[in-house]
């Protein structure tokens, strides 16, 4: 079955970087777009970025503009998160997700696969 492994969460301190992974395993994806998103403690879970298997499309939420990149490896169905200039507000469960046919949405419902999460803890 498919699984998605999340990796590169921690504790750091505001103004600093951090990246995250995700590798998905156990299926053969022809288009797709994988994505994260972040749920803080007593808040719903939002999306945060997404780029298909090409990279051609690629979405981030306004809060995280410009501070985050997203990237997609093709050739090993991963997915990184480079977080530059973090903020205590950027403190949350970041999940990844992967979507078998490459529209990248923002709505999590529309996501098929998901990791089991990482804490990203952004301390002032």
């Amino acid at each position: 079955q498919v699984q998605l492994v999340e990796s590169g969460g921690g504790l750091v301190q505001a103004g600093d970087s951090l990246r995250l992974s995700c590798a998905a395993s156990g299926g053969t994806f022809g288009n797709y777009a994988m994505g994260w998103f972040r749920q803080a403690p007593g808040k719903e879970r939002v999306f945060v970025a997404a780029s298909n298997w090409s990279g051609v499309k690629v979405l981030y939420a306004d809060s995280v503009r410009g501070r985050f990149t997203v990237s997609v490896d093709n050739a090993k169905y991963t997915v990184t998160l480079q977080m530059n200039r973090l903020t205590p507000e950027d403190t949350a469960t970041y999940y990844c997700a992967l979507e078998e046919s490459s529209r990248t949405p923002i709505n999590d419902w529309e996501y098929d696969y998901w990791g089991q999460g990482t804490q990203v803890t952004v301390s002032s």
